[in-house]
């Protein structure tokens, strides 16, 4: 315990006015998404933006390149949730997984963890390739279900925070690190509020 507080006091100590910045606007992303509102993405664009930055500087480059990924995905998103509307103007649409989805899901997190892996082992001077490798795979894969609005993309987004913990403890990004444990919390959270708002949503189907 007392090496994580030390960990935790270096990490303050050495967080940016950027990383600040974008830890911010990342609560507020993911307090939209549990909400099942659109502002998830124009505030999660803003914090992807910075963290980009942030990450290739702690040579973080799977991170970062998640980052890119996640801010390319916010714009899909952007533009998926606000085509879909029900008649009070309300975001919907929630879903669970069909069995094809799942397939490509667990394809993307398995598939993306091995050539990201390769590519920061062969290409980078990376010295947490594996676990960095891992977190965006399964970041990846949860980004891309939550642009289809499906349930389960709360599960693979908490895998992926929960190996990220250490990670980013690890290389003094603290504030990051209690954000994405702030995350973890909020997506337990939202997997079951976003249950709940599919089962209002097929009530109000068949009335």
């Amino acid at each position: 315990m007392e090496q994580i507080y030390q960990e935790i006091i270096k990490g303050f100590q050495q967080m940016t006015w950027l990383e600040g910045i974008a830890v911010l606007f990342g609560v507020i992303s993911v307090l939209c998404s549990r909400q099942n509102s659109v502002w998830v993405y124009p505030t999660g664009i803003v914090s992807t933006g910075i963290y980009i930055y942030v990450m290739a500087q702690g040579k973080l480059y799977a991170e970062s390149g998640l980052n890119v990924y996640y801010f390319i995905m916010s714009v899909y998103g952007w533009y998926n949730w606000s085509r879909a509307r029900n008649a009070a103007g309300d975001h919907l649409g929630i879903s669970p997984v069909t069995r094809r989805e799942l397939g490509i899901a667990v394809g993307i997190v398995v598939i993306g963890w091995g050539i990201i892996y390769l590519l920061l082992s062969q290409f980078s001077d990376s010295d947490v390739p594996v676990m960095d490798a891992f977190v965006s795979a399964a970041a990846w894969s949860g980004m891309w279900l939550l642009a289809k609005r499906k349930i389960e993309n709360w599960i693979l987004l908490n895998i992926s925070n929960f190996v990220a913990v250490p990670l980013l403890f690890y290389k003094h990004y603290a504030l990051t690190a209690l954000l994405t444990i702030f995350l973890f919390i909020v997506a337990v959270n939202g997997y079951f509020h976003w249950k709940k708002l599919y089962r209002q949503q097929l009530n109000e189907n068949k009335a």
